[in-house]
C-alpha cells in the first residue's frame, strides 16, 4: 500500500512540474476562500508558465537540426585535435605510428565503456524494477500513504504525533460538517490556506483556521470532542476559541499528556520576600495553557470562584487571599461555612474569622456581610476625596448561606433570594456601590443553581472563575453566555483529573485579544506552605485580634467590656487597631467611632490610653484593672 500511496504522490509531482495544475489547484483555493486577488495572480502566474513551455517546445522543433550541426562541428573538432595532439607526439618521439595513437586511445576507452555497459545492463534491468518499487515504497512510508485500516498500529493511533498542516486539515474535512469537506475537496492546495502559520503556545501549539463560506464557527466548537480524536488528542487537550477575526476559530492543542503534569510551585512560596499591592498589583495566580504567568488584580473587583465539590475551589481562593494578606492595607472578615480548617491560619491576620456550618454560623455570617454593609454606607458618607483602605469580606461555600431556612425574630429569612433575604440583600448592596469605597465581596461556592446561587449575585461579580462542572447550562451560571458562547467550557474539564484549573473571566487578567475567558491552572499551595506564607504577613503588618463572632446589633453595648474582648490576649495594642477591631465587633456601634469616644470611655474608668515608642497605645492591664474597679464599686454599691 505503501508502493501505491507513493506512486501516486510521485505522479503528482511529475504532473505538476510538467503541466499548469499546481496553479490551478491554487486558483481554486483563493476562489473558494474569497481572495479573489490571489485568484488572479495564481491565474496570471499559470498564465506565464504555460508561454514558457509554449516556447520550450517550439525550440524542441529546430533543435535536432541545430544538435547535428553542432554535433558535426564538435567531432570534427575533436578528431582535429587529436590528430595534432598525434603529429606533436610523433615529432618528439620521431616515430611516425604515434600519429594515431591519441585516436587509438579514445577508441579503446569507447570500447572500453561498451563492455562495461554490456556487463552492467542486464543485472541492471533486473534489479532496477526493484529500487524503483523501494523508492515508491520509501515516498509512501514518509507520507504515510496508506489507507488507515492498513498501517501498523503504532502509526495508525498516533498518539503524541507532531501536530502538521496536513493533519489539521484532514482533522477538519473528517469532522462531520459536509459543507466544510467539499470546500477543502475543492480547494486545489487541500485546504493548507485556512491555516495560520502553527506556533508553539506553551505545552502545544496553536493555528487560527478561517472556516470557508457556509461553516459556521458555532459547528466546530461544538464537535470539540470529534475534532480532538481526529488529532490523536483527547477532548481536554483541545481547546477551541473565537479571535478577532471573522468566522475564524482558534485551537490550542496540548501535547500528548502535557496537561496531566503538575505545573510548578507558587511564587509565593518560593520567593520569601514577596509583597502585595491592593492597587497596582497582580496575584501570581498560577500559568495559562501557553506556559505563561496568570496574573490577577484584586483592585476594585468583586470575585466568584464555583465548581463542582473537591475540586479545588478552596486552595484557590486562598491562594488569592494569602498573596493580597502580603498588603498591610488590607483587612478580612471571613467567614468559612464549611469549617474544617481550611482558613485556621488566617486568624491572627482576619479580624473577624468564622469557621462553621450550622445555622448559627451562617447568621453570623450574615451579620459580618451587614457589617460591611454598614462600614459601606459609612465611607460613602465620608467627604470627597477620603481615601479608604481595603476590607475583603471573603465566604467560602456560600451556597450554605444561601440555603438557609433559619429567619429571625422580624420573620426575614438569612437564606433565600426574595427582597428579604438577608444575606442575598447585603451582598447586592455591596455589590451595587462598594467597590467604590474598597469595600469587596469575595465568594466561594459549588454546583451552582439559581437557588443556591441568585442571578444577581452572580452577576455582580467582576472576576468570575469556574473549575469543572457537569453541565453547559452551569457553565453560563459561573462565567455568563458571552464567556461560554467564546469558547469557556468548564463543564468540559475533567473532574479529579483537572484539579485546579479555572477558566477565569475577569478585566483583571490578561485575556488574548478577542477572547472573553481565559484556562487557568492554578498553583496548589498546601497548608504548610499556607502557614508560612500566613507567618510572613503577621510579620509584615503586625498580628491583629481575630474575633470569631459578630455581636448582634440588638445587644446592649458594654464598651469597656467591648474594648477587652477587641484586645483579644494581646498585652498592647494601639488606638487605631482597637477602633477597627471594635468596628468589625459591632459595626452599628462603633464604626463612627474616634479616638476621642475611645478616650471618653477609659477615662471615665480612670485609664486612658498612653504613648508607647511614640504612638498612641492601650494596654490591657489597664482595661481589666478599669473592669475590675467598676465591678468593686458596683459590689458596693448594691452591699450598701
Amino acid at each position: 500500500m505503501y508502493v501505491a500511496g507513493g506512486a501516486k504522490i510521485v505522479g503528482r509531482r511529475a504532473w505538476d512540474g510538467r503541466t499548469a495544475a499546481r496553479y490551478e489547484r491554487y486558483m481554486r483555493t483563493a476562489e473558494a476562500s474569497g481572495n479573489f486577488e490571489a485568484a488572479a495572480e495564481w491565474e496570471e502566474r499559470g498564465q506565464r508558465f504555460r508561454e514558457a513551455r509554449h516556447r520550450r517546445r517550439m525550440d524542441l522543433l529546430h533543435s535536432p537540426l541545430d544538435m547535428a550541426k553542432g554535433a558535426g562541428i564538435s567531432v570534427g573538432m575533436g578528431i582535429g585535435g587529436l590528430v595534432l595532439l598525434g603529429i606533436a607526439m610523433a615529432v618528439a618521439t620521431k616515430d611516425v605510428t604515434d600519429v594515431v595513437t591519441p585516436l587509438m586511445a579514445v577508441v579503446e576507452f569507447i570500447n572500453l565503456m561498451i563492455t562495461i555497459v554490456q556487463v552492467v545492463w542486464g543485472p541492471a534491468l533486473t534489479i532496477g524494477p526493484f529500487l524503483a518499487l523501494l523508492a515508491l515504497w520509501s515516498v509512501g512510508a514518509h507520507q504515510k500513504a496508506a489507507p488507515q485500516w492498513a498501517l501498523p498500529p503504532n502509526v495508525r493511533t498516533g498518539e503524541g504525533e507532531p501536530i502538521t498542516p496536513s493533519i489539521v486539515v484532514k482533522a477538519l474535512r473528517d469532522l462531520g460538517i459536509p459543507a466544510l469537506r467539499k470546500a477543502i475537496t475543492d480547494m486545489g492546495d487541500g485546504g493548507a490556506s485556512m491555516l495560520s502559520p502553527i506556533v508553539i503556545a506553551g505545552c502545544g501549539v496553536e493555528v487560527d483556521v478561517t472556516l470557508p463560506s457556509g461553516v459556521s464557527t458555532v459547528e466546530v466548537q461544538s464537535k470539540r470532542r470529534k475534532l480532538a480524536e481526529n488529532l490523536s488528542r483527547h477532548e481536554h487537550e483541545l481547546f477551541i476559541t473565537i479571535p478577532p477575526a471573522a468566522r475564524t476559530v482558534r485551537l490550542w492543542i496540548a501535547d500528548s499528556g502535557a496537561l496531566d503534569e503538575p505545573i510548578g510551585p507558587s511564587p509565593l512560596v518560593t520567593d520569601e520576600t514577596m509583597t502585595a499591592d491592593y492597587a497596582k498589583g497582580r496575584a501570581p495566580w498560577g500559568q495559562d495553557l501557553r506556559g505563561d504567568a496568570a496574573l490577577l488584580s484584586p483592585f476594585q473587583r468583586m470575585v466568584l470562584i464555583t465548581g463542582m465539590s473537591n475540586q479545588g475551589k478552596t486552595a484557590a481562593l486562598r491562594a488569592y487571599a494569602l498573596w493580597l494578606a502580603l498588603d498591610r492595607t488590607v483587612e478580612f472578615h471571613i467567614a468559612d461555612l464549611k469549617g474544617v480548617g481550611d482558613w485556621a491560619m488566617f486568624k491572627g491576620l482576619a479580624a473577624v474569622l468564622i469557621q462553621g456550618p450550622t445555622d448559627d454560623h451562617v447568621i453570623q455570617a450574615t451579620e459580618m456581610v451587614e457589617g460591611g454593609v454598614a462600614e459601606m454606607n459609612r465611607r460613602l458618607l465620608a467627604p470627597a476625596g477620603t481615601e479608604f483602605p481595603p476590607l475583603i469580606l471573603l465566604v467560602d461555600e456560600a451556597q450554605v448561606a444561601f440555603m438557609c431556612p433559619v429567619k429571625d425574630e422580624e420573620k426575614r429569612p438569612y437564606g433565600g433570594s426574595s427582597q428579604t433575604s438577608r444575606y442575598f440583600m447585603a451582598c447586592r448592596k455591596i455589590h451595587n456601590q462598594g467597590r467604590a469605597v474598597n469595600v469587596l465581596l469575595w465568594q466561594g461556592t459549588q454546583d451552582p443553581t439559581d437557588q443556591n446561587l441568585p442571578k444577581l449575585v452572580r452577576e455582580g461579580a467582576h472576576t468570575r472563575a469556574s473549575l469543572a462542572l457537569g453541565t453547559e447550562s452551569q457553565s453560563r451560571m459561573a462565567l455568563g453566555d458571552k464567556a461560554v458562547n467564546g469558547g469557556a467550557a468548564p463543564h468540559l474539564l475533567r473532574p479529579g483529573l483537572d484539579k485546579g484549573t479555572l477558566v477565569v473571566a475577569s478585566d483583571g487578567i490578561e485575556i488574548p485579544k478577542g477572547q472573553s475567558s481565559i484556562t487557568v491552572r492554578t498553583h496548589f499551595i498546601d497548608d504548610d506552605a499556607a502557614e508560612a506564607i500566613a507567618a510572613r504577613a503577621k510579620a509584615l503588618r503586625g498580628e491583629v485580634t481575630t474575633l470569631h463572632a459578630i455581636a448582634s446589633e440588638d445587644e446592649e453595648r458594654d464598651p469597656l467590656a467591648d474594648i477587652l474582648a477587641a484586645m483579644g490576649d494581646k498585652p498592647r495594642l494601639l488606638t487605631q487597631d482597637v477602633l477597627r477591631a471594635l468596628a468589625a465587633l459591632n459595626a452599628d456601634a462603633y464604626s463612627r467611632w474616634t479616638f476621642a469616644d475611645l478616650k471618653r470611655v477609659l477615662e471615665a474608668h480612670g485609664e486612658e490610653p498612653k504613648k508607647s515608642h511614640g504612638r498612641m497605645s492601650v494596654h490591657r492591664d489597664h482595661v481589666v484593672r478599669a473592669l475590675a474597679h467598676r465591678d468593686d464599686v458596683g459590689s458596693a454599691s448594691t452591699s450598701g
